[in-house]
């Protein structure tokens, strides 16, 4: 499942706990999926964030890279 469906999927967790009528041990288990999403999510934005360069043309011939998370 990529980003953006797990996303959704969380979006619709998230609705369906707020839904009082949601039984105890189905609301358990959305929990717990929605954990697991979280997780998966969390983690590909910290490698999103990691693959983030700021690309500096010093010249033609050279090209300096800088971690997104360096620049303030």
């Amino acid at each position: 499942m990529n980003f953006e469906k797990k996303l959704k999927r969380m979006e619709e967790i998230a609705t369906a706990l707020r839904n009082n009528e949601t039984p105890l041990e189905k609301s358990i288990e959305l929990y717990e999926e929605g954990m697991i999403l979280s997780k998966e999510l969390e983690k590909s934005l910290e490698d999103a964030k990691r693959r983030i360069e700021i690309i500096k043309i010093k010249d033609e011939s050279e090209i300096e890279t800088e971690d997104f998370g360096d620049q303030q």
